[in-house]
């Protein structure tokens, strides 16, 4: 088989995937990650609601409300690779919903094997307790996956933050030079807002819980046995057993949307960032290179940022995903009309948009090649200029502060328009050099010597990592 992928796809999307896991074998290389096309292709989907089914027979059968000897055969019939999602797909666009033609399948499936079980499947359960539930066991197991991959990261950036926490470079306020920082506080800064991050996600995952409340939420099919079933397949499916259905009550699905939208942006700022510092003007760190990776079709010189290009184009499409789940929340009485709908296939679009965004991030971190002597330079690009608060600072203390602003904006217009470096401008001031002292003057060039707090931040956000 000839291999689909370009060459610089990400390595957790293998050559033999499935054309039935990526929904779109051209793009999905680039921009989502096997696992998480395993997690919400249509077998997943399937077998999500299938394990409801099976769990649903045992957790009845428990509690004595059908024949244990029905057990054995609808658990048999609820395997994803004995039913067909196209067939199911074409049924479902007359039905309304996967779940009215997977259970019409899986009775007919289990009667060829025990017509006594048959009689059992789907037994006091309404389709979307299966649909919601299996999507619930997807989601809770994409989560832990992608989980991994963001541990990966924050790894990667605790170990850059650390690396150069004393590696000095320019501070970027409205795209300009504004004072100097640390290239490891930067990394620092990338770090907590993806730890926030992780912690959102968790939470999320806590609040993914069984959904069993049968036609409108009652489950009054079961009568007084319901509440005992509930608590039986929460056990099975080992969820956690909500204080009620929560059919119309859509939160639980916006909070791990909305968490995952928050890391898109998060992860589309480290693009950012690494990009503009990968333009040649800028050239203080570089994308992993490789074979294939970054090149253009015609000029052969090129390094391009792929994986900031896949981190940037996620923070931009995940936001219109999270809107419309967001939108679908408003819903109608006890199960809703058209939002729920509407979270089928924009919720696994943005976690399979996440993950892959997800995965270059941590490629790339772990591989990011840092020039520190580029750094350094382009801090002397203004000669000096961007120490000019540092300077009014010290003089500040002896002259005042209007007055020493005064003073060092003066020399500063001199230093531009003479092409001369800053601290030589000062140096010529009798006054200054007075106040100052010429190797205090030295001493204030130093860009290491006015990066504030930027060490302390760094170590409370690398202790704080080490706690999770």
């Amino acid at each position: 088989m000839t291999d689909p992928r370009p060459a610089d796809a990400p390595a957790d999307v293998p050559a033999d995937v499935p054309a039935n896991v990526l929904a779109d074998p051209l793009l999905d290389p680039l921009f989502t990650t096997a696992a998480a096309a395993r997690a919400f292709s249509p077998a997943a989907r399937v077998q999500g609601m299938l394990d409801f089914e099976a769990a649903l027979a045992r957790a009845e059968a428990a509690v004595g409300v059908i024949p244990a000897t029905a057990v054995p055969a609808i658990a048999a019939a609820c395997d994803a690779a004995l039913y067909d999602p196209a067939g199911l797909g074409a049924e479902a666009a007359l039905a309304g919903n996967t779940a009215i033609p997977l259970v019409k399948h899986l009775t007919a499936s289990v009667k060829a094997a025990d017509p006594d079980a048959a009689r059992f499947v789907h037994w006091g359960a309404t389709s979307q307790d299966a649909m919601d539930s299996g999507l619930v066991l997807q989601l809770r197991g994409f989560i832990d996956g992608l989980d991994a991959d963001l541990g990966r990261l924050a790894d990667a950036l605790a170990a850059l933050a650390d690396r150069h926490r004393a590696t000095p470079m320019v501070a970027r306020t409205w795209l300009q030079h504004a004072l100097p920082t640390t290239f490891g506080l930067k990394a620092a800064g990338w770090l907590d807002a993806l730890g926030r991050d992780r912690r959102r996600l968790a939470v999320a995952r806590g609040g993914l819980a069984l959904q069993f409340g049968g036609a409108a939420g009652t489950l009054a099919a079961l009568g007084e046995a319901g509440p005992a079933v509930a608590e039986a397949l929460a056990r099975e499916l080992d969820l956690p057993l909500p204080a009620l259905p929560w059919h119309a009550s859509r939160d639980r699905i916006t909070e791990p949307a909305a968490a995952l939208g928050i890391l898109a942006g998060t992860l589309g700022t480290i693009g950012r960032d690494v990009s503009l510092m990968m333009q040649m003007e800028v050239a203080e760190a570089f994308e992993p290179a490789g074979p294939g990776r970054g090149g253009s079709s015609t000029m052969p010189h090129k390094r391009n940022p792929v994986s900031c290009a896949v981190l940037l184009s996620a923070a931009v499409r995940a936001p219109a995903l999270v809107g419309g789940l967001l939108a679908a929340q408003v819903q109608e009485h006890e199960r809703g009309l058209g939002g729920w709908h509407a979270e089928w296939q924009a919720l696994p679009d943005l976690a399979r948009l996440v993950a892959g965004a997800a995965h270059h991030a941590a490629s790339m971190i772990a591989g990011l090649t840092v020039d520190a002597d580029r750094m350094r330079a382009n801090l002397d690009l203004t000669r000096g200029l961007i120490l000019a608060e540092a300077v009014t600072m010290a003089l500040g203390g002896r002259m005042g502060r209007l007055a020493a602003h005064s003073r060092v904006a003066e020399a500063s217009r001199r230093a531009v328009t003479e092409r001369r470096p800053l601290r030589d401008v000062l140096a010529e001031d009798s006054e200054i050099v007075q106040a100052l002292g010429i190797d205090e003057l030295d001493r204030l060039f130093d860009p290491l010597n006015y990066t504030g707090s930027a060490a302390v931040f760094i170590d409370r956000v690398l202790a704080e990592h080490a706690r999770n």
